[in-house]
Order: structure tokens, then sequence, then C-alpha cells
């Protein structure tokens, strides 16, 4: 890529908005995710009987298992909510950026 093209880009005041959003996302995202997942493994550790307790009385299934499920589903949700944003938000400013450059 030629340097003078570079420069035009990262020069240009959306390229730092789209840096900064995206960047500020992942960051946001990526954190909410470490939370949940720690926060699932510290109870886990430090309280096993709170997901070995059964959903009901006689049932063989604990309340483990759907949080487990919860952590798992979470991730499939940040991710989407990262890819919403990313084909909407950040590819408009990419598209704009590029038409920017171009002339």
């Amino acid at each position: 890529m030629d340097e003078a093209l570079i420069q035009r880009i990262q020069s240009n005041p959306k390229f730092t908005q789209l840096v900064e959003t995206r960047s500020r996302l992942g960051w946001t995202l990526s954190i909410i995710m470490l939370v949940i997942y720690y926060g699932f493994i510290l109870v886990l550790a430090f309280s096993p009987t709170t997901f070995g307790t059964p959903i009901s009385a006689g049932s063989v299934t604990t309340i483990g298992i759907p949080v487990g499920v919860l952590v798992i589903l979470s991730a499939f949700v940040i991710t989407g909510v990262y890819v919403r944003r990313a084909n909407t938000q950040f590819d408009q400013l990419t598209r704009e950026i590029v038409e920017e450059v171009r002339q």
C-alpha cells in the first residue's frame, strides 16, 4: 500500500473515530464476558453447593446446568452484538473513509 494513502487514511477523523469506537466496544464486551465466565468459576470454586442444588425436589438437574448454558449463550449474544455493530456502524464508517480517501 502506498505510504501517502496510508497517511491519508490515518489522518482522517473518521478513521480515528472508527478505531476508538471499535476498541471501546471490544474492550467492553470482553470485560462483560470475563465477568460472566469468572463469576461462574468463582461461584463454582467457593460455593459448589450453590450450583449443586437441585432445581426442584426429586430433580436430577441442578441449578448449575442452566447457569452453565446461560454462560455459553451469553458468549453467542455478545458475539452477535459485536457482529451487528460491525455490520452496521463500522462498515458504514469504513465505506465513508474509503470514499473520502479515493477523492
